[in-house]
Formats: structure tokens, C-alpha cells, sequence
């Protein structure tokens, strides 16, 4: 059986930093560099609030 939750590569709007985050967050995740919300818990899947660079496997 293979997992449904992915990590993802996102690139935040602001500062274009790349990082990896949970598809199913649990928390709300901010960017690295300039402390923007990149991804949003809503008990499931994270709501992503920036581009998807790669979806990792």
C-alpha cells in the first residue's frame, strides 16, 4: 500500500527561498528566510500558499 502524503518542494513569493515541507502538515509552516506562511494545517492536507516546485517521492 503506498502512502498518500508526499513531501513537496515549495519556493516562497517573496523571497523565491526553495524548502521542503509535509504535504499533511500539522502545524503552519513559515519560510526560512523571510518568515512568510507557506503552508496552512487543516487537520488533513496542508493548504499550500506558494508555488509547488516538485512533489519528492
Amino acid at each position: 500500500m503506498e502512502p498518500k502524503s508526499r513531501f513537496l518542494k515549495v519556493k516562497c513569493n517573496d523571497c523565491e527561498n526553495e524548502q521542503v515541507v509535509f504535504g499533511c502538515a500539522c502545524t503552519t509552516v513559515s519560510c526560512l528566510v523571510c518568515g512568510r506562511t507557506i503552508t496552512e494545517s487543516t487537520g488533513g492536507k496542508a493548504i499550500v500558499k506558494t508555488q509547488i516546485v516538485e512533489v519528492l517521492e
